[in-house]
């Protein structure tokens, strides 16, 4: 799906402010384990992000990648910027960063997702987290997950996926190891179970 689609006026789809979980047999390896947040679900397809996977890089990085400090700023970043999430977000355009976060910043690029939780993608929210002017809860994903035209649908009717609300908590949440666990923990399911019923519609 293109994120030209991704507009503040659309239509949300079933899906949108959903998590996907990701089944056992999973065979894409971009999403074993995988808790994706979508954000966009229409007739054009679909997109999301992965938010249960680290990334190397830092807030740090990305600031001097864009050059909006230098290598003496970084050292002086406060902790708020030296200790903000950055995540892997999807295996496409993975040199693109965007914001998730609470609705309490917004901006004219700034995407409502659902009631509380907004996307932006633009500089400015970069230079507000990094000025201690940023959201109350956010996080930075690079890349994203997305379907074409009726893919997403096939892959669920297929038992690839499970879906269900997704919680603000569970997205913003930095302990990023458990959160396959606790996601599949909101519909009362173990990965147990999944395991047994993995292959039986």
């Amino acid at each position: 799906m293109a994120l030209s689609t991704l507009k503040k006026d659309r239509e949300r789809g079933f899906l949108d402010g959903q998590f996907l979980i990701a089944m056992p047999g999973m065979t894409d390896g971009n999403f074993a384990r995988a808790v994706v947040y979508i954000c966009a679900h229409s007739q054009a397809g679909a997109m999301g992000f992965i938010i249960n996977r680290s990334q190397p890089v830092t807030f740090a990085d990305v600031l001097l990648h864009l050059e909006l400090i230098d290598k003496n700023d970084a050292i002086m970043l406060p902790d708020h910027a030296r200790h903000f999430p950055i995540q892997s977000g999807g295996p496409v355009e993975t040199g693109r960063g965007f914001v998730l976060h609470s609705d309490d910043y917004l901006s004219d690029s700034s995407i409502p997702i659902s009631d509380d939780i907004s996307l932006t993608a633009t500089l400015d929210i970069v230079r507000a987290i990094s000025d201690g002017r940023g959201p109350r809860r956010a996080t930075m994903l690079l890349g994203y997950a997305g379907w074409g035209p009726g893919q997403l649908e096939f892959e669920i009717a297929n038992n690839g996926w499970l879906n269900c609300a997704a919680t603000e908590e569970l997205i913003f949440d930095r302990v990023l190891d458990s959160k396959y666990e606790r996601a599949l923990a909101l519909m009362g399911v173990s990965p147990a179970m999944l395991s047994m019923e993995a292959g039986h519609a």
